[in-house]
């Protein structure tokens, strides 16, 4: 199992005013993606739990990308990985950022 944690800041915070949401299913090829509104406006935290070790670097890469486009200030992000595929994960990132948006 390897735990990488991601720290980012972000221009604004996400809007709306929904306190947490889940997105995904830990099960084959999937993950679970818990949102939580706790942190500072401008600060964005995203601590991943996989199976599949050596991946850091496409990690980080599919959560700039993510916090570049959703702004996703206020939020830590908790995943916890099933060997998600890169396009699986972003699509789980952006559903959890709509749902916070209510």
């Amino acid at each position: 199992m390897e735990s990488l944690t991601f720290r980012h800041t972000t221009k604004t915070p996400l809007p709306g005013t929904q306190p947490s949401a889940v997105t995904g299913v830990v099960a084959s090829g999937n993950l679970e993606v818990l949102l939580e509104r706790v942190l500072p406006p401008d600060a964005c935290e995203v601590a991943i739990d996989t199976p599949i070790a050596g991946y850091g670097d496409v990690w980080a890469a599919v959560v700039a990308d993510f916090v570049a486009r959703a702004q996703p200030g206020g939020i830590r992000i908790s995943i916890n990985d099933g060997g998600a595929r890169p396009d699986t994960v972003s699509l789980r990132l952006l559903q959890g950022a709509r749902l916070m948006e209510a």
